[in-house]
Parts: structure tokens; C-alpha cells; sequence
């Protein structure tokens, strides 16, 4: 089982949209797929098609209050495809766990309790606080979405200072690859950074680049993924191709 976490302390970046498009194409090609939502503002959830006032959230796995298989739901029409909520209680875990023996290791025993997946995918909140680092501590790989704007090099020398730090807890995280959303070839800009991260990350960028399309935001709203949503358009073969980056880096 592959445990994968989608981490940017920016947020905006189209972290929950990656998560929910890769876990639904790794689906769609026979895998079977849970996804975690660690954001207390439950993006992924609704995005899935599910109210977060109406789910157990993640919070109350976490807290030994139930197990993971009381809290998880099935994604609608997807099969093989798996959703752990969050609610907004996920918002005190700070305060809440900050005085708990091993709280950096709550969500690895957490999902110690998930069987029959070949990929758990982690939703991490635009932050570096406890949830995060817990995220950090259960997963083996790492996948950092950027958007291709020039202040994404200055952050991925944060999250790299992070990810290099909790790799004292956890010596087997590694980063998997950066992918770059929201790409527009028209815009120059988007063209000069992306050949930067290219000569300075050229080893884990990812080939595929995933472009700017308004079927991409129009998904969520309808509790649907881009594969559901907009067969065939520029959004699935792009989240297409990066599931099957991600296969073969595995």
C-alpha cells in the first residue's frame, strides 16, 4: 500500500482538485484508492459529492473515538474509489493533540487500520501544523502541487526544510515528484518558471503539466470528478497522464 500525502503550505494551488482527479483516475484503471481529507474546510469531501455537516469526520479516528471503517464512504459512481471525511472539528487538532504522547504519530496508526488499498491519498491542509506533520509521518511519498508563479520557488525551499526535517521521524519519506497546476503555455510567465523548476528540480518534476481549465473548477461543484464530468476534455488527459507518472515512479 502506497501511501502518497499532497502537500503546499500555500494554498490555492489545486492540491484537493490533484488528490480527487488522481485518486479517481488510479480508480478508474482497476486500483483500489482511498482518500483522506485533512482539511478542516472539507474540500475534498464536498468535492466527492458528500455534505460535511452530514459525515463522521477523521477527528474522531484520530481522537480513538472510531475506527476508520465507521467513518469511511464509498465515492459515488466510482468504483474502488474510497473517501475518509473532514469536518470542521479538524480545525482544533492543534490545540487539542498538543499535549498527547506520539501526536505526530496519530493518523500512521490511524491508518494502520485501512486494508485492501493499493493507494492511501492524503489531503493536507495549506499549513505546516500538527495535521500536516502527522500526514508527513504515515506517508512514504511526497507529491507538492505548485502553481507556476514565481513565489512557488521561495515555498518549495519551505516545504523542503520541513520535509527534510521530518525525515528524523520518518526516514522513508521521500518526495515523488512536484507537478505544476493552473499552466497556462500562453502566459510567459507560467513558461519562464516552469523551465526554472525544471533546471533546479529537473529530477522529480513531473513531465505532465496540469493546464488551466475551467471544466477543472466547474467539477467540484458538482461532486464529480474531471473524469465523470468532462470526459475526454484537456483536464482528464492531464490527470491521466499523471496517475500513470505516478505508477511508474512507484
Amino acid at each position: 500500500m502506497r501511501v502518497i500525502a499532497f502537500a503546499n503550505q500555500k494554498g490555492g494551488v489545486g492540491k484537493t482538485t490533484t488528490v480527487h482527479n488522481v485518486g479517481a483516475a488510479l480508480a478508474r484503471d482497476g486500483r483500489n484508492v482511498l482518500l483522506v481529507d485533512l482539511d478542516a474546510q472539507s474540500s475534498l469531501t464536498a468535492s466527492c459529492g458528500h455534505d460535511p455537516d452530514d459525515c463522521r469526520s477523521l477527528y474522531e479516528a484520530l481522537d480513538g473515538k472510531a475506527r476508520l471503517d465507521d467513518i469511511k464512504m464509498p465515492v459515488a459512481d466510482v468504483p474502488g474509489l474510497d473517501l475518509v471525511p473532514a469536518g470542521i472539528d479538524l480545525a482544533q487538532a492543534d490545540l487539542a493533540f498538543a499535549a498527547r504522547i506520539g501526536r505526530e504519530n496519530m493518523l500512521r496508526k490511524t491508518l494502520a487500520q485501512a486494508t485492501g488499498y493499493d493507494y492511501v491519498l492524503l489531503d493536507c491542509p495549506p499549513n505546516l501544523g500538527l495535521v500536516t506533520l502527522n500526514a508527513l509521518v504515515a506517508a512514504s511519498e511526497i507529491v507538492i502541487p505548485v502553481q507556476a508563479e514565481y513565489h512557488a520557488l521561495r515555498g518549495l525551499e519551505l516545504l523542503q526544510g520541513t520535509v527534510a526535517m521530518v525525515q528524523e521521524l520518518n526516514p522513508s519519506l521521500k518526495v515523488l515528484g512536484i507537478v505544476v497546476t493552473f499552466f497556462d503555455k500562453r502566459k510567459t510567465l507560467n513558461r519562464d518558471v516552469f523551465n526554472e523548476l525544471r533546471k533546479t528540480f529537473r529530477e522529480v518534476l513531473f513531465g505532465v503539466k496540469i493546464h488551466d481549465a475551467v471544466a477543472l473548477a466547474e467539477a467540484p461543484s458538482n461532486g464529480q470528478d474531471i473524469f465523470a464530468y468532462r470526459p475526454g476534455s484537456v483536464g482528464t488527459q492531464d490527470y491521466d497522464r499523471l496517475a500513470k507518472e505516478i505508477e511508474d515512479r512507484g
